[in-house]
């Protein structure tokens, strides 16, 4: 069955998972207090999930509570399954192995250009790379979670004009080559799974993500999970940019930049590319309000001038009393790894009892 990827920890087993899994050692009254869940439900929940192995108890620690029951701490059991993360780029894509924990086991970067390979041809790139980090591992492929640019349906069937992809089902190449549950989702969306997989409650403040790179997204988090924002403005992104520019010479964002440096007008028209983000940021906090707003993506990493005019951009655009705080991901690295590992925990955290430990 089809699930929304960073919807709502809905069920006790989730929600007490999360917390313990952020967390060195916990306890079910702690549970209680944090997850607002009554004590039976809560013990009813540690119990399903000591039976399935994500949880052990850690009876070295008991505390004794006189005449009542000792407090016995709980901790997350390092289960056997892996969990796989692939990102997609436009040239290449990085894959990763995880535990339970967001520990990375593995990973590597395999060439991939995209638009020069058919959807076939792709995916088998894809399967070999993973099966390659897979080797010599004695632990079984839980999940596999997958995050690409453009849109993704809630079955998993991607289009993405970047990637010269139109209705590819991705997700159901991948269920049969690994037989495991697959999640599939754009990256912006991945972004703020991120920020949810490490927040330390339960109960999410909106988060939004603004992307903009070759390809350009944002989305926000909300009751029910996260929703992916329709931007459709192809002229802030890397392509647009220097379609702008127009100089045959310039190639790519860093070499815009390097350009920057002796070219007033290719300066001009950088410092207008970060300025019009902020504009569209500043109009996407105006209408949905998140406590926090996330940035990533080539426009901001790779212009060293571009995120203080997109700051000051964001902040001039929205009235004074408007309080969001801004936070830009600092390198392309560190992106690709946190919205591959928040893929590829999203089905195990969100599902737990659905997914074997070992």
């Amino acid at each position: 069955m089809p699930h929304s990827a960073f919807s709502r920890l809905r069920t006790p087993a989730a929600k007490c998972l999360h917390l313990i899994r952020l967390n060195s050692v916990t306890s079910r009254s702690e549970l209680v207090e944090a997850t607002h869940l009554s004590q039976p439900t809560v013990t009813r929940a540690i119990a399903a999930l000591l039976k399935a192995g994500y949880v052990v108890e850690r009876n070295d620690l008991t505390r004794s509570q006189g005449r009542g029951r000792p407090i016995i701490p709980l901790e997350l059991a390092d289960t056997a399954g892996i969990h796989a993360g692939i990102a997609v780029g436009t040239s290449s894509t990085y894959i990763a192995l995880f535990d339970i924990k967001g520990r990375t086991l593995r990973d590597c970067d395999i060439s991939t250009p995209v638009a020069k390979l058919s959807q076939d041809d792709f995916i088998q790139h894809i399967m070999a790379g993973l099966n390659r980090l897979n080797a010599g591992i004695d632990r079984p492929l839980a999940t596999v979670g997958v995050t690409t640019s453009g849109s993704v349906s809630q079955d998993g069937v991607v289009t993405a004009p970047n990637l010269g992809w139109k209705g590819v089902n991705i997700a159901a190449q991948l269920r049969e080559q690994f037989s495991v549950p697959v999640t599939v989702t754009a990256a912006v969306p991945a972004i703020i799974g991120s920020e949810i997989q490490s927040f330390e409650t339960v109960h999410t403040p909106g988060i939004m993500a603004l992307f903009a790179d070759d390809s350009i997204g944002a989305a926000i988090s909300g009751p029910d999970g996260v929703t992916a924002l329709d931007l459709n403005n192809n002229e802030l992104t890397t392509d647009g940019l220097l379609a702008t520019l127009g100089d045959p010479r310039i190639h790519s964002l860093p070499e815009a930049v390097a350009t920057a440096e002796s070219s007033s007008a290719t300066r001009a028209t950088l410092d207008e590319r970060a300025t019009q983000l902020g504009s569209v940021a500043a109009g996407l906090v105006a209408k949905h309000s998140p406590n926090t707003l996330v940035v990533a993506g080539s426009a901001f990493i790779d212009d060293p001038k571009a995120p203080a005019l997109f700051a000051r951009s964001v902040r001039e655009r929205l009235p004074q009393e408007t309080k969001v705080d801004l936070r830009m991901i600092p390198t392309h690295r560190e992106v690709v790894r946190d919205i591959a590992r928040a893929v590829a925990l999203d089905f195990v955290l969100r599902e737990p009892l659905s997914v074997p430990t070992s």
